[in-house]
């Protein structure tokens, strides 16, 4: 019951905001803002331990919804879903800070959205019916999209409509994928169910397999991304709200990793040992390729963007090495990840609300005129760059670790990566805040209200570095199960 709560306090509180609007335009913010906190608190409880230790799941809702076609209304969270979920939580609550002054158009219908995505997010990390996971997987886009299209920049509507086409386009292949995979379990039991631990069972045919296994890597690819399906999401964050921007970055790249891990590799076995060769090669292109383009960047947001695609190619290649190691690694990027990127996409978003443009030409020499950013700015830089005792460095070294016994090919030259990082962060620190001073008259420093939620980042990206198992011993029983599974064998087996 305490997944359920959380989804429908911010599916209510959504609506509520948006229609207190008409009230008091102040009172959305905080509903929005004590919706979040209220959802979060049945966390707690499952920190615990859950409903019943016992089990594989800390928790679990399983009521019929559609018996006539097999789909059930399935919920479940295991430690892995657990921290996905505390961690769309925080950064449910960075958003809202980030928009607190940014956003004074439609701000009741502006919260419903960002409620609304945060909802279908913790949808997708506890859905454990393939129907309803897609169900979720299509709420938290549309909100999204009208974020984007709505409270965007100048070329809001064009980013919105590539940002749409390219979730909607391989969300149909996911869906084609998760019919045919139901369609094979019915015509070996005879029984139609989409129930995940039914879907399991199946026993596909070589090329059935391949085919299938496509659909849902290309759709859960092109949410991580990875190269080639990543050109959405430099238009989409240079064109959103910060929020929309921290979002993004933050909690729904993670949605289209945790698929890779939950669903693809353990659904389709098989075949994505045969394709572990091509997906670490693209893992090392995102990694080496999205850098180069970083540098090449002169709007700061899209800088951003393209490290986004750089890092999570780690993702990716931990994923893909499937043993724990990796895996654990892959999961601890995605934390530390959601924290950095949050953090230096909504600083980015400060400075464009402060001068009004992302050129990085235009910037320069604002070290003295905003100490606390800048050294904001450079912590955060520091810790995406990979710097030892930050949580980003456990993430990236377990990942280059656990693929090393796959290819130590790929783990050599990925490590490239790293070195490229800590070139595009320093250039950008150059850029910014040393250098020839701008006009920095006027520049406002930052406020006790974003100091807070910097430092809250700042703390758990300390924490994630200095004390990892206090999160990889959450997401440890669960990536265990899953490698426990005979069929899983020959995926650790791939080669480069």
């Amino acid at each position: 019951m305490s997944i359920l709560w959380i989804l429908l306090i911010l599916f209510v509180g959504g609506v509520v905001a948006w229609i207190s609007e008409a009230i008091n335009k102040q009172l959305p913010r905080w509903l929005a803002l004590s919706s979040v906190i209220l959802a979060m608190l049945p966390l707690v409880s499952l920190m615990d331990g859950g409903d019943d230790i016992s089990s594989a799941w800390l928790s679990s809702l399983n009521t019929a919804w559609i018996p006539s076609l097999g789909i059930q209304f399935s919920l479940a969270v295991d430690g892995l879903s657990l921290l996905l979920i505390g961690l769309t939580g925080f950064l449910g609550i960075i958003s809202i800070a980030s928009a607190w002054e940014e956003i004074n158009s439609r701000v009741g219908f502006f919260y419903f959205n960002l409620l609304w995505t945060l909802a279908g997010v913790v949808g997708v990390f506890t859905a454990v019916d393939l129907f309803l996971f897609f169900f979720f997987w299509e709420v938290m886009l549309i909100p999204m999209y009208f974020i984007i299209a709505i409270w965007g920049h100048e070329n809001r509507k064009y980013a919105a409509t590539k940002f749409f086409l390219f979730t909607q386009a391989t969300g149909m292949l996911l869906l084609m994928s998760l019919l045919g995979l139901a369609y094979f379990n019915w015509k070996a039991t005879g029984v139609l169910s989409f129930a995940y631990e039914d879907l399991l069972a199946v026993d596909l045919a070589g090329d059935v397999e391949r085919w299938l296994m496509l659909g849902f890597f290309v759709a859960f690819a092109t949410k991580l991304p990875s190269v080639p399906f990543h050109s959405w999401l430099p238009d989409a964050h240079s064109q959103a709200p910060t929020a929309g921007s921290v979002l993004l970055a933050g909690v729904l790249l993670k949605t289209g990793a945790y698929g890779l891990i939950r669903f693809t590799l353990p659904l389709f076995p098989n075949a994505s040992s045969e394709f572990t060769p091509v997906a670490l090669t693209l893992a090392v292109i995102s990694i080496l390729y999205c850098a180069k383009l970083a540098l090449a960047q002169t709007d700061l947001k899209r800088l951003i963007a393209y490290t986004s695609v750089s890092h999570m190619g780690f993702v990716l290649l931990g994923i893909y090495a499937w043993n724990l190691i990796g895996l654990q690694g892959a999961v601890m990027t995605m934390l530390a990840h959601g924290l950095s990127a949050a953090a230096l996409f909504s600083l980015a978003g400060g400075l464009q609300g402060r001068l009004h443009t992302r050129d990085l030409r235009k910037m320069g020499g604002f070290w003295l005129a905003s100490p606390k950013m800048a050294v904001t700015a450079m912590f955060f830089s520091i810790a995406a760059l990979g710097m030892p005792g930050l949580g980003n460095f456990v993430g990236e070294f377990l990942s280059l670790l656990g693929v090393f016994s796959v290819s130590v090919s790929a783990a050599a030259i990925a490590a490239l990566g790293m070195i490229l990082a800590a070139v595009y962060s320093l250039w950008v620190m150059q850029a910014v805040f040393q250098g020839e001073s701008t006009a920095t008259s006027g520049l406002q420093d930052l406020n006790r209200r974003e100091m807070l939620a910097y430092g809250a980042m700042m703390f758990g990206l300390l924490v994630m570095g200095f004390f990892p198992n206090l999160f990889l011993v959450f997401s440890d029983s669960a990536i265990s199960g899953l490698l426990s599974l005979d069929q899983l064998v020959a995926v650790a087996k791939g080669r480069w």
